[in-house]
């Protein structure tokens, strides 16, 4: 460590210094202590980012933890290793019945030090990092996507090394693009997304890869296909259609659709995406052939969703409005996932088929809409 530090004020010095008798260049630098864990060879790079005992539950930092998929995370994870080992992080107020449901903590991704701190007040073991602007809302502003999606990604794996932890990114369909293979879509491929989430995801999935043969870092992400759930409002994606077609089906009987009734996309029922995620992180590292996977457990077109809900509700009438930011986004995305090396590697298998899928958001949604309607 002497050496490191000589090396760290030297390195500082020489930035700090005139090289000509101009007035020295001030530049910023933040506190590096020859962070990721001070390794300096590939050959060293032997931690295992659990510094816990086998018998210890993990301690968990949710990151964006109030978006489509935190919240739900964090219940399914408090319900395996209790509720104070789980902290949901956010820069957004929580609603009640999250603050109330376990420990919730401000973040600020890109606050380098602050996530810092939290990390080593709280012992942090596993890191889920959900924090992101999605495909349609980063399209709309590309500076703060870039900011939250890679500059906020960077810190989150420098801490990650650094403390050793285990570290989850959720990677999407949006990390492909229209010279990828669509149908299926193997895990390994070009890869040439057209969107500000798309590159960011294809970025995060190579940091993590590089982090953890240079680094050692215990990296595991999954490619997310459209996620549907029911608690939740759609957060900006591509694929939110999937969602509002079971709010407008139920309120209203009516739906316009934002993308073509022929576009098929992967997707997959939010309680099959958290427990895959919990599985990954869980999976033995013997287990991993790759630090990224494809997981998958459906594929259909707005039409097809469409006559499936109609089954239930024939009243539903729906419309077709083409937006054609999110249909090109759509038509350079996989149609179908290979998730072939998932299910192979570490078991993972899907609960919920498209009639299954029908069923569970109808009957949640429609008793949501009942009991407000009673009140």
């Amino acid at each position: 460590m002497p050496v490191v530090r000589a090396l760290s004020k030297v390195a500082k010095q020489a930035l700090l210094a005139p090289a000509c008798g101009c007035q020295p260049l001030t530049v910023a630098i933040r506190n590096i202590s020859f962070s990721p864990r001070q390794v300096t060879s590939g050959s060293d790079a032997s931690f295992h980012s659990v510094s816990f005992s086998e018998t210890d539950h993990p301690k968990v930092l949710i990151t964006g933890g109030l978006g489509q998929l935190g919240v739900g995370l964090a219940k399914l994870l408090r319900k395996r290793f209790g509720k104070n080992n789980v902290i949901l992080s956010d820069i957004r107020k929580p609603p009640s019945n999250v603050f109330h449901s376990g420990p919730f903590i401000y973040s600020d991704i890109l606050d380098y030090k602050n996530l810092r701190e939290i990390v080593v007040n709280n012992r942090i073991t596993w890191l889920v990092h959900y924090s992101a602007l999605l495909s349609a809302v980063g399209e709309a502003n590309v500076p703060l996507a870039r900011a939250v999606n890679i500059t906020g990604l960077h810190n989150i794996l420098d801490i990650a090394a650094e403390h050793g932890l285990r570290l989850f990114v959720p990677s999407t369909i949006g990390a492909f693009g229209p010279t990828s293979p669509r149908n299926p879509t193997p895990d390994l491929c070009v890869q040439r997304p057209r969107t500000i989430y798309g590159v960011s995801k294809v970025h995060a999935e190579l940091m993590g890869e590089y982090y953890h043969h240079r680094y050692g870092l215990d990296f595991r992400c999954l490619r997310y296909p459209g996620i549907i759930s029911a608690d939740s409002q759609p957060g900006g994606g591509t694929t939110d259609y999937a969602v509002q077609i079971f709010h407008d089906a139920v309120k209203t009987s009516k739906f316009e659709c934002n993308l073509k009734p022929d576009t098929r996309l992967p997707m997959m029922y939010i309680d099959d995406c958290l427990r895959a995620t919990l599985e990954v992180m869980e999976a033995p590292a013997e287990s991993l052939s790759m630090r990224t996977y494809n997981i998958n457990a459906m594929s259909f077109t707005p039409e097809e969703l469409a006559n499936e809900v109609q089954k239930q509700l024939p009243d539903l009438q729906v419309t077709y409005e083409i937006d054609s930011v999110r249909q090109a986004i759509a038509d350079s995305w996989p149609m179908n996932f290979d998730d072939s090396n998932a299910r192979n590697n570490w078991g993972w298998k899907h609960d919920y088929d498209l009639p299954e899928l029908v069923q569970t958001m109808l009957n949640f949604i429609g008793s949501d809409s009942r009991i407000a309607q009673a009140n």
